[in-house]
């Protein structure tokens, strides 16, 4: 009993010695507090306002244009099968040819396809003479309509596959559909190509495309068929004049769009693959609201600045547009003439006492 009262004495003392220690805790953090207050209180009557330094925002006639880098790639790109299985007999091209569409790039031997062209032959004019009995034994009365029903269709079946062994041996022809350049040449005379087997790789660059991508404050004013200058940093002495002739209808990431711009290129000057920069506006003045980037509190994307009023800071929160180097466009929050601090917002909160400096 003893030792039970004692344990309850000792649950207590505890209490009481956590209490006496948050109380005493709570008063110094009490006495700190004051004395900060009036510390703050002091610097406040010594230093009423903040220095900063201010700028206007202002409408500027400035360059609108600008650029973006990009891979040139082909006006077309094919990549040429063969329809039929068998042996190669010949081949007419090499890389780096020339071909037409239409043009015929090799040969596939074709005795097998021509032995099945004679069997469909035989086959039909076999189930020709058969039909042509079963016709006159129906006018007999020899056969029923089922059976001379049955002996058309047999017809109808030899003529389809005399038509499909007729179309098999065409292609023993390997042909490109589009004009361009032999880029790739897969197969030799007397190799053994697949139904389906990657013969030639053509490609098509009596125009290329820069594909490019903008980002979403300057697409906006991109349209299809705009006349764009485009620069290569392997031909720098000269300047190649395209068109936009496609324009993204959805962003990738970072929310830029892809954009291909189309150049016209008689004497396959410009190769796939090659790096060009398209210059998109190239000369265009437009009058725009701009304040400095300084003005910007974080980065840009934060649209956050400090504006003037009535001798205070105002926090504002503004929507930027493009970038003009050491300006930002301003498309809402702010109007020209107001005056933004460019220098000091470190020590600035919504509506701090300011006092301007040069």
């Amino acid at each position: 009993m003893k030792s039970k009262k004692k344990s309850i004495v000792r649950v207590f003392v505890t209490l009481a010695v956590m209490v006496g220690v948050l109380l005493g805790i709570m008063s110094i953090l009490n006495k700190n507090k004051a004395a900060n207050q009036a510390a703050t209180a002091e610097v406040a009557k010594t230093n009423p306002a903040v220095a900063v330094r201010v700028d206007t925002a202002a409408v500027r006639k400035l360059d609108i244009s600008h650029t973006a880098n990009g891979i040139f790639i082909p006006k077309q790109e094919v990549s040429v099968g063969a329809e039929t299985g068998g042996r190669i007999v010949s081949v007419s091209v090499k890389e780096g040819d020339f071909v037409k569409a239409g043009q015929t790039l090799a040969i596939i031997e074709g005795n097998k396809q021509n032995v099945n062209v004679a069997n469909a032959q035989a086959n039909l004019e076999n189930a020709k003479m058969n039909l042509e009995r079963y016709e006159a034994a129906f006018a007999t009365g020899g056969v029923t309509q089922q059976q001379l029903d049955a002996m058309r269709l047999q017809y109808e079946s030899a003529l389809n596959n005399l038509k499909s062994a007729k179309l098999i041996a065409g292609d023993v022809a390997i042909r490109t559909s589009v004009s361009g350049i032999v880029n790739a040449r897969k197969i030799e005379p007397g190799s053994y190509v697949n139904p389906g087997t990657i013969a030639f790789d053509i490609v098509n660059i009596s125009s290329v495309k820069l594909r490019v991508h903008v980002d979403e404050k300057n697409v906006i004013n991109l349209k299809v068929g705009q006349p764009v200058q485009v620069t290569v940093s392997v031909i720098p002495d000269k300047t190649f004049t395209g068109r936009i002739t496609f324009i993204a209808p959805k962003a990738e990431g970072g929310l830029n769009f892809p954009v291909e711009v189309e150049i016209p290129n008689p004497g396959n000057e410009l190769r796939a693959g090659m790096y060009g920069t398209a210059h998109f506006g190239k000369g265009q003045m437009e009058d725009v609201l701009v304040v400095p980037r300084a003005a910007f509190v974080g980065s840009v994307s934060d649209n956050k600045v400090f504006v003037v009023e009535n001798g205070k800071a105002v926090e504002r929160k503004v929507q930027s547009g493009r970038s003009f180097g050491d300006y930002i466009e301003i498309i809402d929050g702010i109007k020209a003439d107001e005056q933004v601090i460019v220098s000091g917002q470190v020590n600035l909160f919504n509506n701090t006492p300011i006092q301007i400096i040069k």
